[in-house]
């Protein structure tokens, strides 16, 4: 039997970053996004924030997992609890709005974003109103996020 290998080794310099979510925020692709390298269940990216970059409260409907390389922050939680993340840190997002989280960059932060599914239309991002707790999206996102098409079909 003929076996060809299927490894693949990707250098993060061969990739640009772009504006990630939110202003001061950087995100470059890795693994598991057509334009660089498709794979069948994982989504890899590394984003960085500058100082004072400050992420809303959110959720997503699918895992989040983060890894800090560098940097350090204050994320809170949906009851808005206080943790202190440097390097060495990882933060676990359960899918759904118990796992929302919002992110204050206190020194320039790197981390690696680590996703178990790479369709695009689930890695939406949802904005928690803190006073009502109400979730929303902008309609620009879904679009982006490919969730949604104004294309008829008639």
């Amino acid at each position: 039997m003929q076996i060809t290998s299927t490894l693949r080794v990707i250098n993060e310099k061969n990739f640009k970053g772009a504006r990630g979510v939110t202003d001061g925020q950087t995100y470059t692709r890795l693994v598991g996004w057509p334009e660089v390298f498709m794979t069948d269940r994982v989504r890899l990216g590394r984003a960085s924030y500058l100082p004072g970059t400050y992420e809303q409260l959110h959720w997503h409907p699918i895992e989040a997992c983060y890894y800090v390389i560098s940097g350090h922050a204050t994320v809170r939680d949906f009851n808005g609890k206080e943790y202190e993340v440097e390097a060495g840190s990882i933060i676990y997002a359960p899918p759904g709005i118990a796992g929302a989280h919002e992110w204050e960059v206190k020194e320039a932060l790197e981390l690696i974003d680590i996703r178990a599914c790479n369709e695009t239309n689930r890695k939406m991002q949802f904005t928690v109103d803190k006073a009502t707790k109400r979730s929303y999206i902008d309609i620009d996102e879904l679009e982006k996020r490919e969730a949604i098409s104004f294309t008829s079909h008639y």
